[in-house]
């Protein structure tokens, strides 16, 4: 049985104060950038169909050549897909946990990337795959070659021998996550594995990365492995993000002693429901990780919204990593059936939530993509085939982000929502930023009820407006108003 340590709900949970402020960005390593530093390999032709099992080369030095185009979007952090070496594109296939894939630069490519990055002021997260490892990880080797007499026998699962970890047609005969050979299920009770993972953690927190995405953390059911991973990870950096790949409920993990907070899927699942009402593909949606979404109206979105912003202890909502897709989700513009007002919408909601944004790498320029693996297209850095309007847009709004204390920080509530209108404040000390959308295919107009009086200025137009209680805004078909006090910015 697995032990498990009960710690009392902490009171007051705290998170690194940087990520309240902080925009991200998610890269999947293979697929953003080459640098032509890295040769020798077998590639496929950069922009052609993503395969499960080919790669196209992207590396580490690569994203320290486009630092400037991470930086001129607003992002203050980025998230890497693994980046340790593996046998596999998406490298959740993990071999060695202390070296970085030498296809992505090896340890010296990171070393620079960080270096770089904390020059510009970007933090650098790094996903740890602790569930589970790999075939080719060495302690799996030796289970594999020496059988029962492995010195690595207890840190993973043997059922039954001998072990067929690539004959499909018969028993594995050891655990694996979801059945899956190619990736055996670390044994944690084991203290020598429990010391190997956390020695991992310490190692890249000592390197200088500033946090940890965890894969399935959920899969390893142990609340004491995840507290002691924090105190260990905190003790090198007290403001290192630590965030959990949990798609439900994640109370048991957000009560101050585990996590900071969880990708916030909750978050996803909503925004395609209502900026991508009359265009969802359900088909695309079924196959992807977010499953079936079900058109709503703006008095649902916003009181499911509302629902999310007080889910958790504020300290967690405002760390919250909250995302509109991922490497496992279709692209939010595909699974809208390529409605590009739908995901600039949900973009100018995403920048003004609670919580802290996350880009993933090529929807700024409207690149497109279906379920795994095709969400993994690479980057096109052709700027002829970029969407400079949605670029130009998302710029706008993280420059608006960083000036605007109560669009980082500040309370979430609905004063409008009718139709296909919605109205909502975000208030922090004597300051409130107002955001009103308009998804109606023709123009409407939003009342202004519960804003407080004075000069704003919407930072998609340039304009100011003064607002005043029982006025109204004139929004135009599928468009939005980010009001922010004349004051700031």
């Amino acid at each position: 049985m697995t032990a498990v340590l009960t710690a009392p709900q902490t009171d007051h949970p705290t998170t690194p104060d940087w990520v309240k402020d902080a925009v991200f960005y998610q890269i999947f390593p293979d697929r953003f950038a080459r640098s032509g530093r890295v040769t020798g390999l077998n590639l496929q032709p950069w922009g052609d169909t993503p395969e499960f099992n080919r790669y196209m080369g992207g590396d580490l030095w690569g994203v320290t050549q486009h630092l400037d185009h991470i930086q001129g979007l607003g992002v203050n952090a980025i998230y890497f897909c693994p980046v340790f070496q593996s046998a596999s594109n998406h490298r959740y296939h993990t071999h060695d946990y202390f070296q970085v894939d030498p296809m992505l630069g090896g340890n010296a490519a990171l070393r620079a990337l960080i270096d770089e990055a904390h020059a510009r002021g970007i933090r650098v997260v790094l996903d740890g795959v602790f569930n589970h490892s790999s075939r080719g990880f060495f302690q799996f080797n030796d289970l594999l070659e020496q059988g029962e007499a492995s010195a690595y026998r207890d840190w993973f699962h043997p059922e039954s021998w001998p072990l067929h970890a690539y004959d499909d047609s018969r028993p594995a005969g050891y655990a694996a996550w979801w059945g899956n050979r190619a990736l055996p299920k670390f044994n944690t009770d084991n203290p020598a594995v429990r010391d190997f993972l956390w020695e991992v953690a310490e190692y890249w927190t000592r390197f200088g990365i500033d946090g940890w995405r965890l894969d399935v953390p959920n899969e390893i059911d142990d609340d004491s492995f995840w507290q002691e991973f924090r105190r260990r990870v905190k003790a090198i950096n007290p403001d290192a993000y630590i965030v959990g790949e949990i798609w439900g409920d994640a109370h048991r993990w957000l009560r101050g002693d585990q996590f900071d907070a969880v990708m916030n899927y909750h978050f996803t699942r909503p925004c395609l429901a209502f900026f991508g009402a009359r265009t969802l593909d359900h088909p695309m949606n079924e196959r992807s990780g977010t499953g079936r979404v079900d058109p709503v109206d703006a008095p649902a979105f916003a009181a499911r919204m509302t629902e999310v912003a007080r889910m958790y202890h504020p300290e967690i909502v405002s760390a919250q990593l909250n995302l509109l897709d991922s490497h496992d989700t279709a692209r939010f513009i595909t699974a809208v059936g390529g409605d590009t007002t739908a995901y600039r919408l949900a973009t100018i909601f995403q920048m003004t939530y609670p919580g802290a944004p996350c880009i993933y790498y090529g929807d700024e320029i409207g690149l497109h993509g279906g379920p795994d693996p095709d969400c993994r297209r690479a980057f096109p850095w052709n700027d002829t085939e970029w969407d400079l309007d949605t670029l130009e847009l998302t710029r706008k709004l993280t420059v608006a982000r960083h000036a605007s204390r109560p669009l980082q920080r500040g309370s979430f509530e609905v004063l409008h929502a009718q139709g296909e209108a919605l109205l909502f404040e975000r208030g922090h000390e004597n300051h409130c930023a107002y955001v009103a959308l308009n998804c109606a295919q023709a123009p409407g107009r939003v009342p202004l009820r519960g804003v407080k009086p004075g000069t704003y200025r919407d930072v998609l137009s340039g304009q100011t407006y003064e607002l005043r209680e029982g006025a109204g805004l004139e929004l135009p078909a599928r468009g939005g108003m980010v009001l922010v006090w004349e004051g700031e910015g």
